[in-house]
């Protein structure tokens, strides 16, 4: 992922270089996952500002052999209304083995609580024991 352009867009390169650099997102994207089979990319793109977001999943086909090229993005889903959080170097999502389905982390806004209550537990490593005994 890389801001040159003055906003985020996914890029592809060799690693580890040198090479050429190839951009696979168009307009605007981040967070991008390889699938396991190595023929496609995925990425998010959330729509900027504040509110009601859209949260943006688009996939890519890529042929790695025996050069690198990539296809047109094309959108899989959207959710107009959900904003999911972005974890900076960390993704906030990924894709199951099977490269059917996606799990991500849905950004929710809470009102804080006041403490009400607190647990202590004392002597821990002895309740551990009792709820994980240790078999030879």
């Amino acid at each position: 992922m890389c801001d040159e352009s003055g906003r985020d867009e996914v890029y592809v390169q060799p690693f580890p270089g040198p090479g050429a650099k190839w951009q696979i997102s168009s307009e605007g994207g981040v967070e991008p996952l390889w699938a396991r089979n190595s023929k496609q990319l995925f990425y998010r793109f959330v729509t900027p500002g504040a509110g009601s977001q859209t949260n943006q999943v688009w996939s890519v086909d890529v042929q790695t052999e025996p050069g690198f090229s990539a296809g047109k993005p094309r959108l899989l889903f959207e959710e107009p209304g959900r904003g999911y959080a972005r974890a900076g170097p960390i993704r906030g999502w990924d894709i199951s083995p099977d490269g059917e389905r996606f799990l991500m982390v849905k950004l929710e806004v809470r009102k804080p609580q006041p403490l009400t209550e607190m647990i202590l537990v004392q002597n821990w490593f002895e309740e551990l024991r009792r709820l994980a005994p240790t078999t030879k």
